[in-house]
């Protein structure tokens, strides 16, 4: 049931609950009267002022494109907004708390969460009207004033905790770097068993080596790919084979799962254990699979020879900072640059250059 305009009134759908011995009430409303109802604070209102945090504009044309680019099957969760005078619930016949809910269309309605939602919604309807006749859940609270609105701001994002990046790897189902290192943590054998698909971080005694968000990200550098690239099926089958031909060439893995070596000592000793070596190895693959075969079976080899070991010097401002992996854009480009020269790659002019520039800064 769509909400209609009725003397001087908007009316929602709604279902009335009650928290901390207030009424709430849940509604349903169309997203193109989403911009003319609900209003957030300026920017210049001083933090004191508001409630809420400032908009953050850089965020808003990724949102209207999900909007956009997946009208028959997105998710937007509920708004969450504070009305600025009472509002009238009309009971169903027979249902108490089930019913319409009327707002003054002249009552100040503040958004307490999700007003990015809201500005990307204003700009999705703009490009493709249509989507205005789709609805989102609104859950309303009667407002009590700006110190109440602004502790309502602080519960709902209090304990809120973005899922870790290799969980939202392993759920996105959209995005096809995700289902490319989905695919390969099922299928490649470097993957198979011993990678991490909810974590971002592998614990000291945790038996995986690689997490899903770290062959994802490897496998961007290994095509050169940007962050909204997306993958074919011959670049699949690619991957799959470049991940089994080093896998091939690398004693340390093959010791780990033959279980020769443990997973916690290959760690705590090896850097090809970490993100770093599987991006920089994968920086290092880009120009190797671009070679004919004979070439690429001897820098194979010649990658399987190389000393992984932290310990080893070559590493150090490199891999290596202070004693620590640095999984930082710079460490993993100068420790690629470190690979190709081990095994024999030709560096550019502007490889060199950059590289003097980082280990002299």
């Amino acid at each position: 049931m769509n909400s209609v305009e009725n003397n001087y009134c908007y009316s929602f759908p709604a279902v009335r609950g009650q928290q901390a011995g207030k009424p709430f009430y849940i509604a349903t409303c169309p997203l193109r009267i989403i911009p003319k109802i609900f209003m957030y604070n300026e920017d210049e209102v001083p933090a004191e002022l508001r409630a809420q945090r400032t908009l953050n504009k850089g965020r808003i044309p990724e949102m209207t494109r999900y909007l956009l680019n997946s009208p028959d099957d997105y998710v937007f969760s509920a708004l969450t907004a504070s009305v600025g005078t009472n509002v009238e619930f009309k009971d169903s016949p027979g249902s108490a708390n089930i019913g319409i809910l009327k707002v003054p269309m002249d009552a100040h309605i503040l958004i307490n969460d999700g007003q990015h939602r809201r500005a990307a919604i204003e700009e999705a309807v703009k490009e493709n009207p249509e989507l205005g006749q789709d609805n989102i859940a609104v859950l309303f609270f009667v407002d009590e004033g700006l110190k109440r609105s602004q502790q309502m701001f602080a519960d709902l994002n209090k304990y809120a905790v973005r899922p870790s990046t290799s969980l939202s790897t392993l759920y996105d189902h959209r995005d096809q770097a995700s289902e490319l290192a989905r695919y390969l943590g099922l299928n490649a054998k470097p993957f198979v068993g011993f990678t991490e698909f909810e974590r971002s971080s592998i614990s000291i005694r945790s038996s995986k080596l690689f997490t899903l968000s770290g062959i994802k990200q490897a496998n961007k550098a290994l095509f050169g790919k940007g962050a909204k690239d997306g993958f074919n099926e011959d670049e699949q089958a690619k991957a799959v084979a470049f991940w089994n031909k080093l896998n091939e060439n690398m004693p340390e893995w093959q010791q780990v799962q033959s279980k020769t070596l443990s997973a916690a000592e290959f760690r705590q000793e090896f850097i090809t254990a970490h993100g770093i070596g599987l991006q920089a190895i994968a920086h290092v693959g880009k120009q190797i699979t671009a070679l004919d075969a004979t070439e690429q079976d001897r820098m194979f080899s010649q990658l399987g020879k190389i000393n992984w070991l932290k310990s080893n010097p070559a590493w150090s401002n490199r891999a290596m900072q202070h004693g620590r992996l640095s999984k930082a854009v710079t460490n993993i480009f100068l420790t690629a640059l470190e690979i190709k020269r081990q095994i024999g790659l030709n560096l550019t002019a502007e490889d060199i250059a950059k590289e003097t520039e980082l280990l002299n800064a």
